[in-house]
């Protein structure tokens, strides 16, 4: 039961929940905390009171994300009080945990007082302190909010079985133990806070207070009150919705609020979901019970490890006292390393003790918490709860997957000392692996005809030597930084096959695979030689020429299947115009003008020479693009998107089942060079906010692209925008879009800079500067919209670095069969 009480307290005032309520998100808050962390816009800063005053200076510019407050970001749904500073006069607070916590104007009326909670003020904004996602709330307030009656249930039950002091409910920072109980107002009091709230005497003298112990046996013989709609608060839940995942009353029903969705019965969906609770707890349970057998395994290495040191050390000592003085310099060097290889075991399978006993105490809290739910007899309040506890257990098994209970250091040292060798040769005195009964592996052969890249990812296969009878317990594929520098690790694994991601484009890598087993690794393979895309089109295969050296280097093969370019596929591209191409800069017009045309499938356009900000200009030459132009072609990857993320369209077409933002991200990532691509808004419903820009390949997948520091994104609505990094909101900038609107992304890797364009406009200034490294084209959005990946040829937009003359992009040509 003790790992569980970290389930029952608040995140904001770190105590045991008291009245607490259930946000969107699933997490819970008490009811005061709840109160406490409202982030509420003062009526002068509304937009009609901007528009009355003109460019007045506003009294509230302590709000440092946006000159118009809270409302540039409460227009568009999303705002996070964290990024607030408290005004000089108002200091914030803090929680235990950290959660900033705004202080009410007045401490809270008691409850027989005011039965129902406050009206909120207008255009307040309430932040999960968990997830961080925002919302603000309609005219019910905190009453919109269900209360978590099985939670209530649990603490309950949690704190009698701990004989637990009971807490006031109405002291506003630490709670003081209560003195008494209102039996009428079923509340408990301190001495000081009933002396304020409930004073004895009008028509609270009449009331009967009793001892905390004897209110907490009287509360719990009581009948629990039965929720009731958060809508309609005079109505019980009779219903349950499945669209929506809540309870709903008749009323909700005839209202017609979930007319199109399919409604089931209360009592069978409880039975339904408690059964899947079970269900998943079972799995949870096994995989809690083989880590208590994995942990008493663990401990029982710690005692064979110190065992076996001992032992080993033992027949050090006996073998190097046996060697004359010369032996004895070199014994103190081997018994130094067996100690720190003792050192080592101990630490690995310490750390591995520690990682899961940890782990361990979190999965059982939660499993004794889960028990206690399903104890509960409130099928409302169990549902309410049900699917987040559902989809926790889940994740929780999943995180016991394999390879996490197995061990990470095994108990035996396999050293051992060979004093045969002469007094000459004391100095080359060394360890030996005479446990290992078998050789080292062949050399791995590469596998030329199952390799090949695409973009700058890259795939090789190799395999061991038909007639080799020495088996390899895995494989160590190393590659160089594309510039002749030093060989690196980038795979070490039992897999013969590797795809490695993130090259550089228009390089050329050397790779080459070794095996190894216990005894030793192998020699290296002979040098394989990739070349990255370096011409749309391009399918020669580069001759290469073989050393004579042992790494020989050998031709690498370009599968024809992956060349010729996709129609309307979008890509990003790369120009120079220089005789030597020594560079990859993008839009490098500035030398001379030129006309390109982009054969085959690809478009044709003409670009404006020296003159950028004109439609007329002189053209020389006919450029060949398949010796100009580098394309980095891409779709949507499924792979790594999350599961809410609907693809259709070859992957080019995104929308998502949720009514929470899901990101995206694009195939190919880019580290040099510049790049542009576009998205179409192809449907638009409700003002949902999409975001659009770059991201991290280990980017949150179940957030607003750009809420945390892996990604640089834009969010629009359908009249603003804003630029969006590590949840930090600047340059709001007016024009939105809708359905039809174009996008633009341009990734200038060259100067480090990121910028956006909406319908072939820019969309504010330069977003984001200083940016370098790997980076995804990313897109985060809702079920409310859906985006098109988009092909505009090498078109730029306006106030880009040129402009396009008009008509001078073409219709594309189907290629040629």
């Amino acid at each position: 039961m003790e790992e569980m009480e970290e389930e029952l307290k608040c995140p904001v005032c770190g105590s045991f929940y008291r009245e607490p309520i259930i946000l969107p998100c699933s997490h819970n808050l008490c009811q005061a905390c709840a109160r406490n962390i409202l982030v509420q816009t003062p009526e002068s800063e509304s937009p009609q009171s901007r528009r009355a005053s003109g460019s007045g200076v506003s009294d509230y510019d302590y709000l440092d994300l946006d000159k118009m407050s809270l409302y540039s970001e409460a227009d568009s749904g999303y705002g996070s009080y964290g990024g607030f500073a408290s005004a000089p006069t108002t200091p914030c607070q803090k929680s235990p945990n950290g959660v900033r916590v705004f202080p009410p104007a007045m401490p809270p009326p008691p409850t027989h007082l005011s039965p129902a909670l406050a009206p909120v003020p207008r255009n307040s904004c309430i932040t999960c302190p968990q997830c961080h996602r925002s919302l603000i709330l309609d005219d019910r307030g905190l009453r919109g909010f269900p209360k978590n009656r099985v939670l209530e249930g649990v603490i309950d039950r949690y704190q009698q079985s701990k004989a637990a002091a009971l807490k006031c409910q109405l002291c506003e920072k630490a709670p003081k133990e209560a003195t008494v109980m209102c039996e009428q107002c079923d509340v408990f009091y301190c001495d000081p806070c009933r002396l304020r709230c409930h004073p004895p005497r009008g028509p609270l003298a009449k009331h009967r207070l009793v001892p905390p112990a004897q209110g907490r046996v009287s509360r719990r013989l009581s009948p629990r009150k039965v929720s009731t709609c958060t809508d309609h608060e005079l109505e019980n839940h009779s219903m349950y919705c499945v669209q929506c995942k809540m309870p709903v009353c008749y009323q909700c029903l005839e209202e017609g609020k979930h007319s199109s969705h399919e409604v089931k019965a209360l009592g069978a969906m409880w039975k339904l979901h408690k059964s899947q609770l079970s269900q998943a707890l079972n799995g949870l349970s096994d995989r809690a019970k083989e880590a208590k057998e994995f942990l008493v395994q663990l401990r029982t290495m710690v005692q064979q490890i110190q065992e076996n040191s001992v032992e080993f050390e033992a027949c050090l000592v006996a073998q190097c006292d046996a060697l004359i003085d010369a032996l004895n310099r070199r014994k103190a060097q081997l018994l130094a390393r067996v100690n720190k290889e003792h050192e080592h075991k101990l630490k690995v399978v310490r750390d591995q003790i520690s990682h899961c006993t940890v782990k361990l105490r979190q999965t059982t809290g939660l499993m004794e918490y889960c028990l206690e739910v399903i104890k509960e007899n409130d099928p409302s309040g169990f549902l309410q709860i049900s699917d987040a506890l559902i989809r926790r257990v889940h994740l929780t098994e999943d995180q016991w997957g394999k390879g996490t209970l197995t061990p990470r250091m095994t108990t035996d040292f396999d050293l051992s000392l060979d004093n045969s060798p002469l007094l000459q040769s004391i100095h080359q005195l060394d360890f030996v692996q005479v446990k290992a009964s078998s050789p080292v592996p062949a050399t791995p052969i590469l596998q030329l005809e199952e390799c090949c890249t695409h973009n700058n990812s890259a795939t090789l296969s190799w395999k061991q030597p038909p007639l080799s009878t020495v088996a390899a317990d895995g494989y160590i594929l190393e590659l160089d930084d594309g510039s002749g520098g030093q060989f690196r690790e980038v795979y070490v694994g039992k897999e013969t096959m590797c795809t490695v991601d993130g090259l550089h484009f228009n390089s050329t890598y050397n790779a080459r695979v070794k095996a190894f087993n216990k005894t030793g690794v192998s020699p290296y393979s002979k040098t394989l030689v990739l070349q990255t895309s370096e011409a749309a089109g391009a399918h020669e295969t580069k001759p290469m020429k073989d050393t004579d050296s042992e790494e020989q280097t050998l031709p690498f093969p370009v599968p024809s299947e992956r060349l010729p370019l996709r129609r309307m596929s979008p890509f990003s591209s790369t120009l120079n115009l220089q005789p030597s191409f020594p560079g990859r800069s993008y839009f490098d017009f500035r030398s001379s003008p030129h006309q390109l045309s982009l054969h085959s499938s690809l478009q044709s356009l003409n670009a404006p020479g020296c003159n950028f900000e004109t439609q007329s200009a002189s053209y020389s030459q006919l450029v060949d693009i398949k010796k100009l132009l580098a394309v980095a072609w891409f779709a949507f990857d499924p792979g790594s998107a999350h599961s809410d993320i609907i693809f259709s369209n070859d992957n080019l077409t995104v929308t998502c089942s949720s009514y929470d933002d899901r990101v995206v991200l694009g195939k190919t990532g880019f580290s040099k060079g510049v790049h542009y691509w576009e998205l179409t808004i192809d449907r638009y419903d409700n003002h949902p906010d999409p975001a659009f820009g770059v991201a991290r390949i280990d980017v949150m997948k179940d957030m607003m692209l750009g809420k945390d520091d892996k990604a640089w994104a834009m969010y629009v609505d359908n009249n603003r925008s804003w630029f969006m990094h590590n949840n930090s909101h600047t340059n709001r900038t007016e024009g939105g879009i809708t359905k039809g609107a174009t996008i633009g992304v341009l990734l200038d890797l060259n100067r480090k800079t990121l910028t956006f364009f909406v319908n072939n406009e820019q969309q504010g200034p330069i977003a984001f500067e200083n940016v370098e490294g790997l980076f995804f084209p990313a897109v985060s959005l809702n079920r409310n919209v859906q985006v098109s990946l988009w092909a505009p040829g090498l078109r730029a937009c306006s106030g880009c670095y040129f402009k396009v003359c008009p008509g001078a992009v073409k219709s594309p040509q189907a290629p040629a069969p």
